[in-house]
């Protein structure tokens, strides 16, 4: 019974196939006439469709956005350099340029320099950033930082001018932000610098009027060393403190870099705790064993030269934060500008032709199988 049930099923769908075959034999001249219609007016239509021409440019960020000269300084300045050049950089700084290039700041750069709603027939805004999404396209290389500008534009002239006035726009805004951010930072670093020289001055007057008083302190070679470990300890953790202070104007205490800035304050503190209180484990004596009087001469000295380091690290970082604001140096540089494009990119009109023609040929020969697909209802008695 299986096997008999097994050929039932066999001839039943070789009599549909060959009642397929005779439907489509028999509408072969609509099925033709169809494919036909559908290539000739796939084919005026696509003759109707505007040239496209791609511009194309490419830029690679600077990965120190601070642009060269600056860097140089980088290595001598301590924790705040990282920061005096802007508000930028990191890993992602690819990134976070290509989302600076959609912003409608840039969109803004380009309507009013290009005069893009006289060019694009458009009155709203909006309809002008909604041809910009469609006609630009960034695309960001993580391997190597370089980042393709690429415009298409019915107007060859226009799409090159597009693609280099991305690159202006974005540069002019990455040099607003980073001469933003260096301003507020060269009045922190300023206002601390102006406290730090004063807080020098006064260190020094003290030591004076302390040798004037007590004639000439001589201490040992160990306890000269501790004073100097002392204030280069002073030193670094004014640094690290004025650097804490400046991610926080960035940053939440709950992201890494405060996390890790804060531990460095934290260790400096500690160590700071041992040399004074005589709680140190190394070679150095604390500053509790001196004696009385070569105590203060040593409490005297260390100020004076905590103060004098601090000036020094603080002036080294205000030159660099005044430089990063006056700096009008690119935030990238340019590896190809677009150039007017001689050859169109598309539509790729036989691609359109055959696609679309396909589409009709198959959607008729399933026109024609169809009734047969579609089960009758059982005729009524």
């Amino acid at each position: 019974m299986h096997q008999i049930s097994e050929t039932t099923k066999h001839d039943d769908s070789l009599k549909r196939l060959a009642d397929c075959y005779v439907l489509i034999r028999n509408k072969r001249k609509m099925i033709i006439l169809a494919v036909v219609s559908a290539a000739i007016i796939s084919t005026v239509y696509t003759l109707f469709l505007p040239n496209r021409y791609t511009a194309t440019a490419m830029i690679l960020p600077f990965q120190d956005e601070r642009g060269g000269i600056s860097s140089l300084v980088a290595g001598q300045l301590g924790g705040l350099a990282g920061l005096s050049g802007g508000t930028l950089g990191g890993p992602t700084l690819v990134d976070t340029y290509v989302t600076m290039l959609k912003s409608e700041t840039v969109k803004d750069n380009l309507i009013a320099r290009l005069k893009l709603g006289d060019e694009f027939h458009a009155k709203l805004r909006s309809s002008i950033y909604q041809i910009l999404d469609r006609s630009a396209v960034f695309t960001p290389n993580k391997k190597d930082g370089i980042i393709t500008i690429s415009v298409n534009d019915n107007d060859p002239k226009r799409a090159a001018d597009m693609a280099n006035a991305y690159m202006d726009a974005l540069g002019t805004m990455v040099v607003n932000l980073n001469e933003t951010s260096a301003g507020r930072n060269k009045d922190f670093l300023e206002e601390r610098l102006v406290k730090a020289r004063g807080d020098l001055v006064k260190a020094e007057e003290s030591l004076k009027q302390f040798q004037l008083k007590n004639k000439a302190v001589d201490i040992a070679g160990q306890t000269r060393a501790t004073i100097e470990e002392v204030a280069k300890l002073k030193a670094k953790l004014a640094d690290q403190e004025v650097y804490l202070a400046t991610l926080r104007r960035k940053f939440t205490d709950s992201s890494q870099e405060v996390k890790t800035a804060s531990a460095n304050v934290h260790n400096l503190k500690v160590q700071l705790v041992k040399l004074e209180n005589g709680s140190s484990d190394g070679a150095l004596p604390s500053v509790d064993s001196i004696p009385a009087t070569g105590q203060e001469y040593a409490r005297l000295m260390r100020d004076v030269k905590m103060q004098e380091a601090l000036v020094e690290l603080l002036t080294k970082q205000y030159e660099v934060a005044q430089f990063s604001e006056t700096k009008d140096l690119p935030p990238f540089q340019i590896i190809q500008k677009a150039r007017v494009p001689d050859r169109k990119s598309g539509p790729n009109r036989l691609v359109k032709i055959i696609s679309f023609t396909i589409t009709i040929a198959m959607l008729s020969i399933v026109a024609v199988l169809a009734p047969t697909f579609i089960p009758r209802k059982p005729e009524v008695a």
